[in-house]
């Protein structure tokens, strides 16, 4: 695997020094900002604004926008480590962070003009605006071509009519960047991606979706009624929305793979630290064999998702195609997660299975991993396409 790395990306393994200081101040800001209230967060299916906005203060919110659109202008290494980080606490805020960064503004960023860019980007990268993406409808989840959504042409607006489904920040985002069809159904040319703005007559939010995990990120409906739009928030030409959506998830497909990452760390630390402090039979529970290989099972597979994320990320960073090592990053580690999650809680055995400690969170979070932005399902048909098409 590291020759191969190595060979074909010339991807360096070292640690800069902006990662390691990211990495410190995102750890430090977690512990005094989101853990105290992680559980409190997580009953009432709360969506802590406030917390987004100092992570804004901080610059977490634009990690990816270039400075002088108002971001930090780092790259996906230091991308991932601040998902990591977040989601080793809370899968929630990390899933509500990756969601904002790497899906509306990453997509403003790839494909906005100049004068979009200024508009939109210097608020969302400071969390003066929190972001959502809307490109899933009820009867059309991976079969995205043939979503209802219309927008139609009236002078100089687009009137969009039609739902979205599962839209991370669907009611307190302040700004949406909208899949729509503009064309015949089932043609990837006849969808295009529209900015709609909160406020704009006829946008609202629809049903909030009572979730198993991840309930401190909002997930809700968006819904458009003659929703009149100008036409100068089209992103991109008419007909490139569903092209553009593809490369905004294969980008996508990483901030997953590393809130995987995030939170099967988060659940093997749990269980690594619990496993050395509980005892039975006059011993540590790590000292049996039977503790000690799942642990093993789970360093390893962890390191092993790591390596993915960031052969990904460094292809990202170098502008190269990706779509199939970040397919498989987020296959894999979302897979990861789970089994992580799964072991942490068989280690704490009934402890694990109580809201008292960490696990069971990450337990209900790690699931949706394996289905956001992609199933495990559909990221096997990306990659079965990929190694079959060379």
């Amino acid at each position: 695997m590291q020759e191969t790395l190595a060979q074909n990306t010339g991807f360096n393994f070292s640690t800069s020094e902006n990662q390691l200081m990211i990495r410190s101040m995102v750890k430090d800001f977690a512990e005094k900002n989101i853990r105290p209230h992680v559980m409190e967060w997580d009953e009432a299916q709360t969506f802590p604004v406030e917390v987004f906005k100092k992570l804004g203060e901080l610059g977490m919110m634009g990690v990816l926008v270039p400075e002088v659109y108002g971001g930090s202008g780092f790259g996906y290494q230091e991308y991932v480590d601040v998902i990591v980080e977040v989601a080793k606490v809370c899968g929630s805020i990390g899933l509500s962070l990756a969601a904002h960064n790497s899906l509306c503004t990453g997509h403003i960023l790839a494909f906005g003009t100049e004068e979009q860019k200024m508009k939109w980007l210097p608020k969302l990268a400071t969390a003066e605006w929190i972001g959502a993406w809307g490109l899933t409808e009820a009867n059309t989840g991976s079969d995205a071509l043939r979503m209802m959504t219309t927008a139609t042409l009236d002078g100089d607006h687009y009137v969009l009519n039609g739902a979205k489904n599962w839209i991370t920040h669907g009611k307190s985002g302040d700004i949406a960047v909208v899949m729509v069809r503009t064309g015949e159904k089932g043609d990837s040319k006849g969808i295009s991606a529209i900015v709609v703005e909160r406020g704009t007559p006829g946008f609202s939010a629809g049903k909030k979706e009572n979730k198993l995990g991840m309930r401190a990120s909002e997930t809700t409906e968006m819904i458009f009624d003659n929703c009149r739009v100008p036409v100068a928030n089209l992103l991109g030409n008419v007909g490139e929305g569903f092209k553009q959506a593809m490369k905004v998830l294969d980008g996508g497909r990483i901030s997953i793979a590393a809130l995987s990452l995030g939170i099967a760390k988060g659940a093997y630390e749990a269980a690594l630290a619990y496993a050395q402090e509980r005892h039975q039979f006059g011993q540590p529970i790590s000292s049996f064999q039977a503790i000690s290989f799942k642990l093993a099972d789970m360093a390893t597979e962890i390191e092993a998702a790591e390596l993915l994320i960031r052969q990904s990320a460094d292809l990202k960073n170098r502008g190269q195609k990706m779509t199939k090592e970040s397919a498989m990053a987020k296959y894999f580690a979302s897979e990861v997660a789970v089994r992580a999650a799964t072991e942490a809680v068989q280690i704490f055995g009934g402890y694990g299975y109580t809201k008292d400690f960490p696990v069971e969170k990450f337990y209900r979070d790690s699931k949706l991993c394996t289905i956001g932005e992609g199933t495990s399902e559909i990221q096997k048909i990306v990659i079965a396409r990929e190694i079959l098409n060379k």
